[in-house]
């Protein structure tokens, strides 16, 4: 079968254009195929596996398996991704179209990039950020998670919790996070009793009002070099901690480049997510 390989901001996966068949196995193939496939020395490497579809709700489906095989809901590079390879394929006839994942449907636009360039820069409308705690979901009385203290490894930290479709946990540090033991801690916030679901979690620095550095442990996948949704999910923490200002663009540098994202404060506002969309290769795999 036929894959893609692309990444955005080096968070990279494989992707299945199924738009006119359908992939070998049904949803069990998937997830043997996204384990199989995603191992970075036995298969051809990736954070996991796009399935792209056409929507029912939406223009296109995206269907996104982690490398452990487990569902995703949502991953910001890659729906961008998802956005260059539709848009490259002449699927879509403008620059705007729609791309739904388990029901959530995503704006996305083409701002930057001819179909075949190997970018292209896209903006997403993300969707407004869910703080609610039960929604998130956290195990936490009330309705925000602001700056929570929660205790891992012996260590107290400072949360704040915010679903962009799929749950965050944003730490605030006091220096790059270049040197933070983020692959050792990690699993501890993902699988910690506070996260009925488990979380994602973004160890972030303020560098000023519009600059954050960012690392993210993946819920099912570990680090990545980057996660779009984590970066949403940080700069809406950062802003209701009033750390950055709203409604202006944030830089949020990421280990594999940069992204960056705006959002009023308003939480009833989409968050919007800008940055690039890259191919890496095409090739044929036995399934």
């Amino acid at each position: 079968m036929t894959f893609t390989k692309m990444q955005g901001c080096g968070n990279d996966y494989i992707y299945f254009d199924c738009t006119s068949v359908d992939f070998p196995g049904g949803a069990q193939g998937e997830r043997e195929a996204a384990i199989k496939l995603s191992d970075r020395h036995f298969g051809i490497g990736g954070d996991g596996i796009i399935i792209i579809k056409k929507g029912q709700s939406a223009d296109f489906e995206m269907v996104m398996y982690n490398a452990d095989g487990s569902r995703s809901q949502m991953c910001g590079n890659g729906i961008r991704c998802v956005g260059k390879y539709v848009y490259d394929a002449g699927y879509t006839k403008g620059r705007e179209f729609t791309v739904e994942s388990m029901g959530a449907v995503k704006y996305l636009k083409v701002i930057k990039g001819e179909p075949g360039d190997k970018e292209t820069w896209l903006s997403v409308d993300m969707g407004s950020p869910i703080l609610q705690a039960e929604k998130i979901p956290v195990a936490a009385q009330g309705d925000k998670v602001i700056m929570h203290p929660l205790t891992v490894e012996g260590k107290e930290y400072k949360i704040t919790c915010v679903s962009m479709g799929n749950p965050h946990a944003v730490v605030f540090i006091d220096k790059k996070p270049a040197e933070f033991p983020v692959c050792e801690l990690g699993p501890f916030f993902e699988n910690n009793a506070f996260f009925p679901e488990r979380t994602n979690t973004e160890f972030a620095y303020v560098e000023d009002r519009r600059t954050i550095w960012m690392r993210v442990w993946e819920r099912g996948t570990g680090e990545t070099l980057a996660c779009g949704t984590g970066t949403c999910a940080t700069v809406v923490a950062a802003i209701l901690n009033g750390f950055v200002d709203a409604g202006e663009k944030i830089t949020v540098h990421l280990v594999g480049g940069d992204l960056q994202i705006e959002w009023s404060g308003n939480e009833a506002d989409s968050v919007f997510m800008t940055g690039p969309a890259k191919n890496v290769f095409t090739g044929e795999v036995e399934l």
